[in-house]
This record gives C-alpha cells, sequence and structure tokens, in this order.
C-alpha cells in the first residue's frame, strides 16, 4: 500500500478470521480504524465478536464494513448497538483510492482477517485484500 506497511497485530486480538485464509490468497493487508458506539467497545473487551461472513466495501469515497457481528453488551439496556450494523472503517482519502482502483483492476475483495485492540487500547480491524481460490487450490 502506501508508505505504512500494515503491522501484525500486537495488543489483544477479539475475533480472528480463520476462513478467510483457507478460502482467499491475501495479496496484502492494511489496518484500519473502526467507528464504534460505547456499547460496541463494551462487548468486544468482552470478546464478543465475530467476522465470520464479513467484507468491507467502499461506497461513495468511505469504507464499510459490513456483515460483522457484535453482540449486544450484556449491560445494555433498550438503547443497545444493533449487532450486525455496517460500521464505518476509517482509512486516509489515498487509501480509499489506492483500494479503490485495486480492487477494480485486479478484481480483489476486501476480507477482514482480524480485529483487536492496539497498544493504545483502540479497536482496530486487519482487512486483507484477497483473490479467491478455486476448489483444486
Amino acid at each position: 500500500m502506501g508508505k505504512k506497511k500494515a503491522k501484525k497485530p500486537t495488543g489483544n486480538t477479539i475475533a480472528v478470521n480463520r476462513r478467510a485464509r483457507h478460502d482467499y490468497f491475501i495479496e496484502d493487508r492494511f489496518e484500519a480504524g473502526l467507528v464504534l458506539v460505547g456499547s460496541e467497545v463494551k462487548s468486544l473487551r468482552e470478546g464478543k465478536a465475530s467476522l465470520q461472513d464479513a467484507y468491507a466495501i467502499i461506497e461513495k469515497g468511505e469504507a464499510w464494513l459490513v456483515g460483522a457481528r457484535i453482540a449486544p453488551w450484556a449491560g445494555g439496556n433498550r438503547w443497545n448497538h444493533e449487532p450486525m450494523r455496517d460500521r464505518k472503517l476509517l482509512l486516509h482519502r489515498a487509501q480509499i483510492d489506492q483500494l479503490v482502483g485495486r480492487t477494480k483492476a485486479k478484481g480483489l475483495t476486501m476480507v477482514p482477517l482480524s480485529m483487536y485492540f492496539n497498544d493504545r487500547g483502540k479497536a482496530k480491524i486487519q482487512v486483507g485484500l484477497v483473490k479467491g481460490k478455486k476448489q483444486y487450490d
């Protein structure tokens, strides 16, 4: 990608998408922040997340995480978050432009590989640019 390479997650790992490593060839990886509400962060701290069947898209110049499940927080009330809502990914404009070009030109897909808290306690997601494997691969 740009000047920075995605680092290996160093903080507390919340969820790993094991199926992505099995079903896809991972071409490149990058780190993105997540826009979350308070009850989602509390649920993530308890490790209640799943990246199975999740993917990332770029729509109207913004990156979105679709299909990721963050379970409702047990201590929440009637204003608890929606578990399957789309969440915005925080990326720089140049990164988004580069991803749009690579996904359209090479036919790559963006799939979340892992979700974790970095050293500063921020929720991050590692997204991979992937190419699908054939049955015989």
